[in-house]
């Protein structure tokens, strides 16, 4: 997910997917100690992804 798209969604928009990137991590890190995670890199990838909503969130708030 690339930050130009994240800074064209709405506070809404962005909110509802760090919301489900969350949850998403959740059950990734569950799945990771029960050793039934196929791809550890989600996990990495789903990390980067939400830090990235929280930096454009933050631009956003600043930009107000």
């Amino acid at each position: 997910m690339k930050a130009s798209v994240l800074r064209e969604l709405s506070l809404e928009e962005l909110g509802h997917k760090l919301a489900d990137l969350t949850q998403e991590l959740f059950n990734l890190r569950f799945q990771h100690a029960t050793d039934q995670l196929e791809n550890p890199m989600r996990l990495r990838q789903t990390k980067q992804d939400i830090a990235r909503i929280k930096t454009v969130l933050r631009e956003q708030q600043i930009d107000d």
